[in-house]
């Protein structure tokens, strides 16, 4: 017999795969067992994006998000892992959820590697722009945590 989930361990979870240029979403199904890709949003503007993540946790029943932290593969903290932590910080603010950073080194090599030739240009890629695989990777980290759970 499966044992029965922690009445407060349940709900949706978001991951958010943090960059300055895009950052990438997912979303969990309500039993917390996979993840899908959701969206990829603009980065630049921190405010807009704030109140988008927000705006989809209380459409989607959000109960915990996930924000991946950059760290260099050394493991040391840099300038995206501090802005990532400052993005955590103004969601868990804006929606008053529990916001957890989870390490999201090599998210974004396995999300191009599951994404496989289909997503990239013809071609050789000249003058065309691969789509971007920034909810995959969040995707893969939000599966990665499920799968831990």
């Amino acid at each position: 017999m499966d044992p029965v989930p922690d009445p407060k361990e349940r709900g949706r979870v978001i991951a958010v795969d943090f960059g300055r240029a895009r950052v990438g979403l997912a979303l969990s199904d309500e039993l917390r067992m996979i993840a899908r890709p959701l969206a990829v949003l603009d980065g630049a503007d921190r405010l807009r994006l704030v109140h988008e993540i927000a705006r989809v946790c209380r459409a989607e029943g959000v109960t915990r998000v996930l924000v991946g932290l950059p760290l260099h593969m050394t493991g040391e903290v840099g300038a995206s892992a501090r802005a990532a932590t400052d993005l955590a910080q103004r969601v868990a603010d804006a929606t008053l959820l529990e916001v957890e950073m989870v390490d999201e080194r090599l998210t974004t090599v396995e999300a191009e590697r599951l994404r496989g030739p289909a997503g990239r240009p013809r071609g050789g890629g000249r003058g065309k722009r691969p789509a971007p695989v920034d909810d995959v990777a969040a995707a893969v980290l939000l599966q990665a945590w499920l799968d831990g759970q």
